[in-house]
């Protein structure tokens, strides 16, 4: 496997999991399981490909080393989720 798509996937991964917590607090209000594990389901997958997008754009880009992509792409993918899922939660219940 590529060291370009062990790092998309790998900051996907990350990402998720550190704006998971929000959504996890807030699972408990919920009185429909279903829809927490829809939910966290399809943060997983907006995150993988928002991952690969970036690194793809920032790689194609070809400003910075891989090392430093990731990073950059690790702090706006955990921002944007993090903001999305406080949006989520706050308008829709």
């Amino acid at each position: 496997m590529q060291e370009r798509t062990k790092a998309q996937i790998t900051i996907g991964l990350l990402a998720f999991f550190a704006s998971m917590w929000i959504l996890i607090e807030q699972a408990k209000n919920y009185s429909n399981p279903i829809y927490v594990v829809g939910v966290i389901l399809l943060s997983l997958v907006v995150m993988l490909i928002l991952s690969y997008v970036l690194i793809a754009i920032l790689d194609w880009i070809n400003i910075f080393d891989l090392k430093t992509n990731a990073i950059i792409t690790l702090i706006v993918l955990t921002t944007f989720m993090t903001m999305l899922t406080v949006y989520l939660l706050f308008t829709i219940i």
